[in-house]
């Protein structure tokens, strides 16, 4: 059975198509990430041997992070082409759960297939084998079936006959794109059945475009007409549908300002003179401003999550209309929906929209402030203080300017990564990506750990590109064995560690809610005996192949990047920062406070939590 997988997955082909508009046909499948144990070594272990000219096998160092890597290869194709990854059974498939469920929550396509049990149960039980004293079919890898779209147990070879083909539909189905899982028995992937020829050789799998339903079209362009303060809200479908030139093109027609979420940061370019840039809770003033005024917010591609709404409290006056591909997504709130491929539907409804454009005194605002944004951002990414320690911004902007020095666009070079801490939101505000894909935020699970591993995937995906992973301190020590894959795998990317020396968020969030400072920064967390951290990062990345330096300051930083750039294997920088400043911006975020405390920090912190909810559309 795993030589009938193997060799389907190696012959699968996909209509790609790339940044500049044209199309080609590539393999679906980028390679299999895998760390062999029992329960996969011998059955998919023997298959990919076999066909390891047609489907590269990358070793990793750890299973979490090597699905990260899988995913953000598929994140940066734009869901069109996946990777696979294989596991053994027991912790090798857990291992894995986490990373299905970031995939899962950011609607990511990956293969997983982990290996299972004896479908006969003749030796149980086995080694790392769970046993349920009431349930005899329950093992490890059920844990996949809430964090994925798609789960099968293969209980007979055959079974891949129907179960394969249903997993790589389901992940290329634009509604409902996610991981898919095969648990696979290890018994079962040795044994041997009568394969049809044709499963060995299938078509060319391509994305289907569904336009909108005429009737919800009428509604949405009579919605539209009636805006005079229209403002768009681009999500991750922007690009996964890779509408950019359609949602430009509207966006010029008609003079409607655009806000980016985190999904989709990139879809027109930073100096786009309607780009106003990140809303939200991590948000900038001037994007959210315009959004409290809006009298339509058109959202488009969007899961409307709630850093993205100020958990429902930003806009909640503005009429709402959602062009999703999704009709989850596209009838939340209540609000009308087009149910279409973002392209297709923004096509659609220029028909209808001919002659109309928003209030040319709303447009000519929404000009002057992201004028006056880009500007103001120059001014936060280039002022660096001599008498103290960076914070993120500074740092953004060293990274970037790097570019500069070699006669480079960053814009345009560089994929800037991350995940989980404060650097999101600072990314979100500061960063400039002049191309779309140029942005990749793992904000839907913000899972600690994925931004080394992502930053490998990313490299495999856009080789011609720099990768620059940005990661705090924290976030690093969750998971950093990726950086030795890296350079195992001649995939070189740049990691720029700040080290803020411990969760900087996480303690002002503490904060805010009323809590004094506790168990967060790492000079907090010493107990009697303990000692205080001093852990030094560079020489951590140096023990596992990386060339790593630790700079003093930002102009350092910009001369080290500057090296890093023009280096061919994995660099690292680290950079101590302060976490006790952050750029201004941002709205109100629903975070549960105590009712009772005896903190009047607490109760005065309640009391404005109370208020703020009055606020939220219902």
């Amino acid at each position: 059975m795993a030589q009938a997988l193997v060799k389907h997955l190696a012959a699968l082909r996909m209509e790609v198509e790339h940044l500049d508009g044209h199309t080609s046909i590539e393999p679906y499948c980028g390679g299999v990430f895998t760390i062999f144990g029992h329960g996969n070594v011998a059955g998919l272990g023997e298959a990919l041997v076999a066909e390891r000219e047609r489907l590269t096998t990358y070793r990793a160092h750890n299973e979490q992070t090597m699905a990260h890597a899988a995913i953000a290869f598929s994140k940066a194709q734009f869901r069109q082409r996946i990777m696979a990854v294989s596991t053994s059974i027991g912790p090798g498939a857990t291992n894995m759960v986490t990373a299905a469920a970031v995939a899962h929550v950011n609607r990511l396509p990956v293969l997983l297939l982990p290996g299972d049990v004896f479908a006969t149960r003749r030796p149980d039980p086995v080694l790392q084998q769970i046993e349920s004293f009431g349930q005899g079919d329950v093992s490890a890898s059920d844990c996949f079936r809430p964090v994925t779209r798609y789960f099968d147990r293969l209980t007979r070879p055959e079974h891949i006959l129907t179960a394969l083909p249903r997993a790589i539909q389901m992940m290329t189905d634009p509604a409902n794109c996610g991981p898919a899982c095969l648990s696979l028995p290890q018994d079962v992937q040795a044994m041997a059945f009568d394969c049809p020829e044709d499963f060995l050789n299938p078509g060319v799998l391509r994305f289907r475009r569904p336009p909108a339903d005429e009737r919800e079209l009428a509604h949405a362009v009579a919605l539209l007409r009636s805006a005079k303060r229209p403002l768009i809200v681009a999500g991750g479908g922007v690009l996964y549908s890779q509408a950019w030139a359609a949602l430009r093109a509207f966006v010029e027609t008609h003079g409607v300002p655009v806000v980016e979420s985190h999904g989709g940061k990139s879809s027109l370019p930073w100096d786009h003179p309607l780009n106003l840039g990140a809303i939200g809770v991590d948000g900038v003033s001037w994007a959210n401003d315009m959004a409290r005024e809006a009298d339509v917010v058109f959202a488009v591609g969007t899961r409307l999550q709630d850093f993205t709404t100020g958990s429902h409290a930003l806009f909640p006056q503005a009429k709402l209309l959602s062009l999703n591909v999704q009709p989850y997504d596209a009838g939340k709130w209540s609000g009308t929906a087009l149910v279409a491929d973002a392209r297709v539907g923004l096509g659609q409804l220029e028909t209808g929209l001919a002659g109309w454009a928003a209030d040319t005194a709303w447009t000519a605002r929404a000009q002057q402030q992201a004028a006056a944004a880009n500007a103001r951002i120059t001014e936060l990414t280039t002022n660096a203080p001599k008498d103290m320690l960076p914070y993120d911004a500074e740092v953004i902007g060293a990274v970037r300017d790097s570019a500069t020095e070699l006669g480079l666009d960053s814009g345009i070079r560089d994929v800037a990564l991350c995940a989980a801490g404060t650097l999101p939101a600072e990314l979100h505000k500061l960063w400039r990506a002049s191309l779309p894909g140029n942005y990749h935020m793992e904000y839907g699970y913000s899972c600690m750990g994925y931004e080394v591993a992502g930053g490998l995937g990313v490299k495999m995906a856009r080789p011609e590109q720099e990768s620059i992973v940005l990661v705090g301190d924290g976030s690093y020590m969750m998971a950093n064995s990726e950086l030795a894959t890296s350079l195992l795998l001649g995939q070189k990317m740049i990691v720029v560690i700040l080290d803020n020396r411990g969760y900087g968020c996480i303690e002002r969030l503490q904060i805010k809610t009323g809590s004094p400072g506790f168990n967060n920064m790492l000079d907090d967390c010493v107990p009697e005996g303990g000692e205080r951290s001093s852990i030094d990062f560079a020489m951590h990345a140096r023990s596992m192949g990386a060339d790593a330096v630790h700079v003093k300051d930002v102009a350092e930083l910009k001369a080290a990047m500057v090296k890093a750039r023009q280096a061919t294997r994995t660099q690292v920088i680290v950079i101590d920062t302060t976490h006790h400043r952050t750029t201004d911006g941002g709205c109100w975020w629903e975070v549960a406070v105590p009712e009772v405390s005896g903190r009047r920090e607490v109760n005065e912190a309640h009391a404005n939590y109370v208020k703020a909810q009055t606020q939220q559309r219902i």
